[in-house]
């Protein structure tokens, strides 16, 4: 059961995991240098310690204590007990949810076991939003993806913005980081996956058709501004569009997924 700690200083260093959780360079070199990532709100924080993750603390302003109790006497991890402005002078926001939990990381899978029983994958490069990319793995999930591989300078499914947009479905969703960005594509082809690269190129074809029929996809995404790199979408197997109104070409890269993962559930 998680000992009740309560903290009247926001000074205090036991609660250096949750300092500073708006500057995201800072949390980045932390948060790699400990192994740890953060769980915001009642619902991520449960859904994070029932996937298996093991808590290193908690910070929780008292009226969240019983909403959580169930999840506080299944750990040993202390549990920081602040008042809410106290959370926000640590933290530098309103904690409005109440509740966060600092976690342990686990180390990356290889990518033969991410892979291993997929159908359908999602693999991403160089998207840098951390919205963005928790929005993917929300869709990934929601339309029942088995996997997501991320390219090396895509942005954190583990920092604490990327988790609250998923609203906990990188705790679920089997992911990982590829190791060799530039023979990526050609390696899942040669795994049985069709690539498949969402693209303004010209020789690009409706979603629908370049989905249709096939068993084991791969659908590729690139970066917000440019797009995916000329090596990636030339790799490529298929290459695919969204048909839309005239005049507009292209949609946020999470809302675009949305669409693409719902059309290729469905194939």
């Amino acid at each position: 059961m998680a000992d009740l700690v309560e903290i009247a200083d926001a000074a205090d260093p036991r609660l250096a995991d949750y300092r500073d959780l708006r500057d995201v360079e800072l949390r980045k070199n932390l948060e790699a240098e400990h192994g740890l990532f953060l769980a915001e709100g009642e619902k991520v924080v449960r859904r994070a310690i029932e996937a298996g993750f093991t808590a290193r603390s908690f910070l929780m302003a008292p009226r969240w204590l019983d909403g959580l109790a169930d999840v506080l006497d299944r750990s040993d991890a202390p549990c920081f007990v602040v008042a809410e402005d106290m959370a926000e002078e640590v933290t530098g926001f309103h904690v409005h949810r109440g509740a966060l939990a600092s976690l342990e990381r686990r180390p990356l899978p290889p990518v033969e076991d991410v892979l291993a029983g997929a159908r359908s994958v999602l693999v991403l490069e160089d998207i840098v939003d951390h919205t963005n990319v928790g929005a993917i793995l929300r869709s990934g999930a929601a339309f029942e993806f088995d996997a997501v591989l991320l390219a090396p300078r895509c942005a954190d499914p583990l920092y604490r913005r990327s988790i609250k947009v998923a609203m906990g479905a990188v705790f679920t969703m089997p992911w990982t980081r590829v190791p060799d960005w530039y023979d990526a594509l050609p390696a899942l082809s040669r795994a049985g996956f069709t690539t498949v690269a969402m693209t303004l190129a010209p020789d690009a074809v409706p979603i629908e058709e370049a989905v249709q029929g096939l068993d084991k996809v791969a659908l590729v995404l690139g970066s917000e501004g440019h797009g995916l790199s000329p090596r990636w979408e030339e790799s490529a197997d298929r290459r695919a569009i969204i048909p839309m109104a005239p005049g507009i070409d292209s949609l946020n890269v999470a809302a675009a997924t949305a669409v693409a993962c719902y059309v290729t559930a469905r194939r």
